[in-house]
């Protein structure tokens, strides 16, 4: 039996690494970030725009004015593209979400639940002044259901993405 030395005598088996599980990182990549900038393409022409949201898992709802370019080019054509990442300045650090889905526009009860959920997210609202509320109060309520959704990963190399089930 070979020699232990005094620290690995009585010390436990060492731990396993965590595996790296993508649709977990990619969960919690959503749920720590606000901005997601839409990819829209329509009678206006294609156009890109940054809009806060909120996740239930992989469905993202957000607001807009309908009278925007970008939700005017949603209702002609709701399949759209969407990004999520901070502003690096080092390419080995950039992670991010890059994915393509429909939106819809929200009524009823699935509009008050992501109504909720957006207050919850964002308690600032909460104390808005009356204008603000009242802006708040007509915009369209949207939910963004991706299709495909990749996991970007630069620390695992140049351009490293994780395509993620959404079953």
């Amino acid at each position: 039996m070979a020699n232990l030395s005094p620290e690995l005598a009585g010390s436990p088996a060492m731990a396993e690494p965590t595996p790296r599980v993508p649709r977990h990182l990619a969960l919690a990549y959503l749920a720590n970030h606000q901005v997601m900038t839409l990819a829209t393409t329509g009678p206006l022409g294609v156009w890109a725009a940054a809009v806060f949201y909120v996740n239930d898992g992989f469905d993202l709802f957000f607001l807009s004015a309908g009278h925007t370019r970008h939700a005017q080019n949603m209702t002609a054509v709701p399949h759209i593209a969407a990004t999520i990442q901070e502003d690096y300045r080092d390419w080995q650090q950039i992670q991010g979400i890059q994915l393509e889905g429909n939106v819809s526009l929200l009524t009823n009860v699935s509009r008050e639940t992501a109504i909720g959920r957006y207050f919850q997210k964002y308690p600032f609202l909460g104390q808005a002044d009356a204008s603000m509320q009242a802006a708040l109060a007509k915009v369209n309520w949207y939910v963004l259901r991706p299709e495909k959704l990749f996991f970007i990963d630069n620390s695992l190399g140049l351009g490293h993405r994780d395509e993620i089930a959404l079953d």
